[in-house]
């Protein structure tokens, strides 16, 4: 007989697509794909870590933390993301949303 895959709800990872907050006279295109879930309570968090894209001369790094699941209607999930980059060239920015959904809860 054979082995079924079982996947696990907390094998998924989220994608976003988002702006800085626009300081010093701009912003900065944060693309991101996030580490795996971490089960948090009754509910789960991802990481994620990286640099903002290299605009304006100079990029920022960020480390971050999602917020716990928010379920959705059709049986997916989406993360809250509220983070600062690093402190480079005399000031940082601020980036904040929600990620892509994926699949469970």
């Amino acid at each position: 007989m054979a082995r079924q895959n079982v996947q696990s709800p907390l094998d998924h990872n989220h994608g976003s697509v988002s702006h800085t907050s626009c300081d010093h006279n701009h912003a900065h295109q944060c693309l991101d794909i996030s580490g795996p879930a971490i089960p948090m309570g009754n509910s789960h968090v991802h990481r994620s870590e990286g640099y903002v894209l290299y605009e304006h001369g100079h990029a920022h790094y960020y480390q971050a933390l999602s917020g716990p699941s928010i379920p959705l209607e059709n049986g997916w999930h989406v993360h809250n993301w509220n983070f600062y980059t690093s402190f480079d060239k005399g000031h940082r920015h601020q980036v904040s949303g929600v990620d892509m959904p994926a699949p469970g809860i």
